[in-house]
């Protein structure tokens, strides 16, 4: 981004160009606006129907593929949740890790969720190799799942390894991608 220029202009910019086909904005680019436009539709599908408590569904886009995560009420709010992902124009394939958890028990097992999820985080904060990588914790009635970019294959299954290890974990999700590496001549 050049010296000056807002980050409204540059959105603006991306919109504009997205608009007229997108050939001069990069692929990564693209690909992030249309995952990012997806996951808004799918929330406000879900906001619009009755069916669905659209803050309880955290939903997560990445290359048209889509993952939903959280707690919901009924078995027929995770139905319908993933319904209304299915019918969303550009999702490819939708992940339905949705915990069906009546309200009465919602409240224990959040807080319970919180502390495991904090104690994972410190757990990698000792560790120098995966304090450094870019690791997302989120924990749904004891499963942990760990989302971002590490730099390689030992430091996701340390990660796993342990998440695994902190009291309260049911199992663990690694859902961890490598980051792309380039190779000089």
């Amino acid at each position: 981004m050049k010296k000056g220029t807002s980050a409204a202009s540059w959105c603006a910019a991306m919109l504009i160009t997205a608009a007229l086909g997108g050939s001069a904005m990069p692929a990564s680019a693209q690909s992030a606006m249309s995952d990012s436009w997806i996951t808004a539709k799918i929330k406000m599908s879900m906001a619009a129907d009755g069916r669905v408590k659209g803050r309880q569904v955290n939903v997560d886009t990445e290359n048209g593929r889509v993952m939903l995560r959280g707690k919901v009420d009924t078995q027929e709010a995770k139905a319908a949740a993933e319904e209304i992902t299915k019918g969303i124009e550009n999702v490819k394939e939708v992940k339905n890790e949705l915990q069906v958890v009546p309200l009465s028990r919602r409240e224990a097992a959040e807080v319970k969720d919180e502390v495991i999820t904090a104690r994972v985080k410190k757990s990698f904060s000792k560790d120098r190799a995966l304090r450094k990588a870019d690791i997302g914790v989120m924990t749904n009635d004891g499963v942990v799942s760990l989302t971002g970019e590490v730099p390689d294959l030992p430091t996701s299954a340390k990660a796993s390894w342990d998440a695994w290890k902190v009291s309260g974990v049911k199992s663990v999700k690694n859902d961890l991608t490598l980051k792309e590496t380039t190779k000089g001549p």
